[in-house]
């Protein structure tokens, strides 16, 4: 089978859609079915990480707008990958079927194509972005906008791969008729993983990964003046990118100048080196945002390393942290997140915690086992009928 993979988001860019993609790419192949990857060129950090294609794989990229920490937002932008995608899923080699992962611009204009084409596709829900368009302050007519383009992407897909019961429950109010498979995200266990270097041991906490204003990130920086009281060497350090970097670097200058770092988006392997080597994986969910039934996978990526998470907000992510023994879950509040890292930072690092940690998230969430269901799904919607 040949499979078309659509996304503005692909390896070695290091976020959740990145590792979820590569995961699912490769288990297509693993399987005997072709995959060509219509992604973006990789930012100019990253570049010297690009690999060749691997068999059965080939990576086509193409230039876009960015911003100037490399990030791929705003409408502009993403119309700057939707249009000419359009026209690279209507010309490039026939193939059985194309999977689309979000904007819902994106995969309007793939259903629009695929239209053309008569070919089917399956469309990849990691989230829904119309309840977090709705969630800011965006005016009604781009929040109508974004519901209705986001409901006809949803709609003409043969398949819906919903990472988790939320944002399933969510794609059936958009898409009544639509068929949703739950197939939730998992980590890569061989790059994240508790053998390997680890930097000096010190009271730090690492955020590493996406930083949009529904996540809510800021709750660690303003926890931060209570945590230095308690531990002056305490630091925290933000890996990544996203629409609330630069508030967070404005703000982190105001409360806690110089206990907080921040470093633009790296590798996986360098990722998970940073989790590795802290006291704490920070993760965090604003209440009230559209998002409490979101499960990030920064969980399972501190958590593989062996390194205890520290989660402010509420949803799934609270039962699954006690499930593992994953870490701490706190209410969204500055004082129980101060008080969280204050315990994380105090905590010596335990070496068979870690490695219990760890091999609960190779057991539970592995990116390997999770990206073969998602590949049987991914097959399943080339051979039948559009719901």
């Amino acid at each position: 089978m040949r499979v078309t993979l659509v996304s503005r988001i692909f390896s070695p860019e290091a976020a959740a859609a990145s590792f979820r993609l590569l995961a699912l790419t490769r288990a297509l192949v693993a399987g005997g079915d072709r995959v060509e990857v219509l992604t973006t060129t990789i930012p100019p950090a990253l570049r010297s990480e690009s690999g060749p294609d691997a068999p059965g794989m080939r990576v086509r990229r193409a230039p876009v707008l960015r911003d100037r920490s490399g990030y791929l937002r705003g409408y502009l932008q993403y119309m700057s990958f939707d249009v000419p995608a359009f026209f690279r899923v209507l010309f490039t080699a026939r193939g059985d079927v194309v999977v689309v992962e979000p904007p819902p611009t994106t995969g309007l204009l793939v259903r629009v194509a695929c239209d053309l084409r008569r070919l089917p596709y399956v469309y990849y829900a990691a989230d829904i972005w119309s309840d977090a368009t709705a969630a800011t302050d965006a005016p009604r007519p781009v929040v109508v906008a974004v519901r209705w383009i986001e409901a006809r992407a949803l709609r003409g897909a043969r398949r819906v791969l919903a990472v988790n019961d939320g944002v399933r429950d969510r794609v059936l109010m958009l898409a009544p008729r639509a068929d949703v498979v739950v197939v939730p995200n998992g980590i890569d266990t061989e790059i994240f993983t508790p053998a390997g270097d680890v930097d000096v041991d010190a009271p730090w906490g690492v955020y590493a990964g996406t930083t949009s204003e529904w996540q809510g990130a800021d709750i660690f920086i303003r926890a931060m003046p209570a945590v230095l009281v308690v531990h002056p060497d305490a630091r925290i350090a933000f890996l990544g990118q996203g629409s609330a970097w630069g508030a967070l670097e404005r703000l982190a200058s105001d409360l806690a100048p110089g206990a907080v770092e921040f470093h633009g988006s790296v590798p996986p392997a360098e990722a998970a080196r940073w989790l590795r080597s802290a006291r704490a994986g920070l993760v965090s969910l604003m209440p009230g945002q559209g998002y409490d039934f979101a499960l990030p996978t920064k969980i399972f990526a501190s958590s593989a390393t062996g390194t205890p998470v520290v989660f402010a907000g509420l949803g799934p992510s609270r039962s699954v942290i006690a499930a593992g023994s994953l870490g701490t879950a706190v209410d969204y509040d500055i004082d129980s997140v101060a008080n969280a890292l204050i315990d994380a930072f105090g905590r010596a690092r335990d070496t068979r915690d870690r490695e219990i940690r760890a091999q609960w998230v190779a057991d539970n969430a592995s990116s390997s086992a999770r990206a073969r269901e998602a590949a049987a799904v991914v097959r399943s919607g080339a051979g039948s009928e559009r719901a």
